[in-house]
């Protein structure tokens, strides 16, 4: 499992960059993947969200975008450096300007119990030191009837892991090399989403932190799945 002092300092080296490596490394794809989340977030029709590992915000500012006006959001991170990066990002718009941003460890979230109608969590389970206790603390906070949403890389389909994988493995490091200036912080990256479980088990991991009726829909040939679960 990641050393969360490892990964707390890798984020933080990267901050700065973080975004402009994210597009370019998708290839934009990762709107497409943040704005299917917000719609099924919105089919949920959620009161309250909890963005966690919400990072330089750009999920909690797609969901300000795409819910209605009045739904409580707040972006949680442990990381401070990518959370100023959020702050500061939250002046462009005035939907944003509602969000709440704020310091907290996955592991042990600073909240009370039943707390929230839903909880995002967009590539950042896979950086969690102990995934059963974060996703018992997610379950923990999240209201009777409370729902997941889990978006996260996956293990693609057959035909396409050779080309994912050369890509993964000779091509993103160099390039989110020379776009952030730290080569070695995406050769850990790449070498999570290798090892991260697939639409499957990561479905039963959720299942035994306590959710129910659990879904995964792959995205773009399996690389990446959406999980949705209950409370």
């Amino acid at each position: 499992m990641p050393d969360p002092k490892a990964v707390n300092s890798m984020f933080a080296r990267i901050a700065g960059r973080y975004d402009v490596a994210n597009h370019l490394l998708s290839g934009g794809v990762d709107y497409l993947w943040r704005q299917r989340l917000v719609r099924a977030v919105h089919d949920a029709h959620p009161g309250s969200v909890l963005d966690l590992a919400t990072g330089s915000g750009d999920v909690a500012f797609a969901l300000a975008d795409g819910l209605p006006q009045g739904v409580r959001l707040t972006g949680m991170d442990f990381c401070q450096p990518m959370l100023d990066e959020a702050v500061k990002k939250r002046a462009g718009s005035a939907r944003w300007q509602a969000i709440e941003f704020t310091q907290g460890d996955g592991l042990a979230l600073p909240l009370p119990d039943r707390t929230f109608d839903a909880v995002t969590i967009s590539f950042g389970l896979r950086n969690m030191a102990d995934r059963h206790q974060a996703l018992k603390e997610m379950h923990r906070i999240l209201k009777p009837g409370g729902r997941l949403f889990l978006l996260e890389f996956s293990q693609p389909f057959f035909w396409f892991r050779p080309f994912y994988y050369f890509y993964l493995k000779f091509i993103l490091p160099v390039v989110a090399g020379l776009v952030t200036g730290d080569r070695s912080a995406y050769d850990y990256l790449c070498g999570s989403i290798e090892l991260f479980p697939d639409r499957t088990a990561m479905s039963g991991e959720i299942k035994r932190a306590g959710f129910s009726s659990v879904t995964a829909t792959p995205m773009t040939f399996g690389i990446v799945a959406l999980h949705e679960a209950k409370v």
